[in-house]
């Protein structure tokens, strides 16, 4: 299979994390070979540090780049929608950190852009790409868990002084930062859109969310029950409840670890060995998601089957209504109705 060459757009701690996550695949899988920033001494230096061969001030130039397959973009979340739309303009293949955009209105208009332009476009919900993760899918598939009636998911640490998250001109809020990992694994889970929301929540002096606590409803009479916090660290697992078993996930945005039907503990390990310590945790995980946006661009899929355009739009869709619901509103709501 070709080799996929990327190119960085952000030089941020979570696209240090990713590249260097990348790095831990062979080369004639994937190369980075450029990196983009506001400030060309950022770029200059992220160039250095990673071996990238080219550096750039601003997102135009990488964009132009003709040798370059797909971009990642690991800018502030107001940014995702222009920067994706300008990747796409220039013939990219795109994986978008989370959440893809601020609301569901952004969002839409930026993966339909994509199909428009038949390039790959996929969001960038890492966790799902984890073994744990196929491993509770294939057992929700087989039945072996029964109905899915409850999942309960809690995400949480004392954040509230980070700027991305405490800030509204940086899209912050727990909402975005964090509710996105609670709603993907409840969707991961149930298979389907809830019938009811119902959500609470403690805002900030600049109107952005520190805590939320929602209930999500499904037609079946399931009910999934979520926390964000940025007040206080959480469980931080998701316990997936059916009518013939419980399965429960550790750390549930990057599971090394997780219960199973039995009630044994089962461990995962990732590959050691990479260039540089990484920021967050588990981040070497970022290697599956690039893997994956690889095999589907050779498969020619426009998306991944794991996080297909529908559902990302569904994240947002329930986003947006948790924030409605809590008094949180952004200026794009205004600009990118549904």
């Amino acid at each position: 299979m070709a080799q996929l060459r990327w190119g960085i757009v952000s030089a941020g701690k979570i696209s240090h994390d990713f590249t260097t996550a990348l790095a831990t695949w062979p080369k004639e899988q994937h190369l980075a070979v450029a990196i983009s920033a506001r400030k060309l001494a950022d770029a200059e230096q992220f160039a250095k540090k990673h071996g990238l061969a080219k550096a750039y001030e601003g997102y135009e130039a990488l964009a132009k780049d003709a040798e370059i397959d797909a971009v990642y973009i690991g800018a502030i979340n107001p940014a995702h929608y222009e920067i994706g739309r300008l990747m796409l303009d220039h013939g990219k293949h795109v994986l978008c950190e989370k959440p893809l955009c601020i609301n569901e209105g952004q969002s839409k208009r930026l993966l339909a852009h994509a199909q428009a332009k038949k390039l790959f476009f996929m969001e960038a919900i890492w966790s799902r790409f984890f073994p744990s993760y196929i491993q509770l899918r294939d057992r929700i598939n087989a039945g072996e868990l029964g109905d899915i009636q409850q999942v309960d998911v809690s995400f949480g640490f004392p954040l509230a002084d980070v700027d991305r998250l405490r800030m509204k001109q940086l899209g912050g809020g727990t909402v975005l930062d964090l509710g996105v990992y609670t709603i993907q694994v409840i969707l991961w889970a149930f298979r389907a859109a809830p019938t009811k929301i119902v959500a609470k929540g403690k805002l900030n002096e600049d109107g952005v969310d520190l805590e939320v606590s929602a209930e999500l409803h499904f037609a079946n009479g399931g009910i999934a029950r979520m926390k964000t916090s940025a007040l206080e660290k959480q469980t931080n697992t998701a316990t997936v409840r059916g009518s013939k078993g419980t399965m429960t996930l550790h750390d549930f945005w990057c599971p090394l670890a997780l219960t199973d039907i039995d009630g044994s503990r089962k461990e995962y390990t990732l590959p050691e060995g990479a260039r540089h310590p990484f920021n967050f945790q588990n981040s070497c995980g970022l290697r599956y998601e690039a893997e994956e946006v690889r095999q589907c661009i050779a498969g020619g899929r426009l998306e991944s089957a794991s996080v297909p355009h529908s559902e990302s739009l569904l994240i947002a869709r329930i986003q947006d209504e948790i924030r409605r619901q809590i008094g949180v509103q952004f200026p794009e709501d205004a600009e990118f109705k549904v």
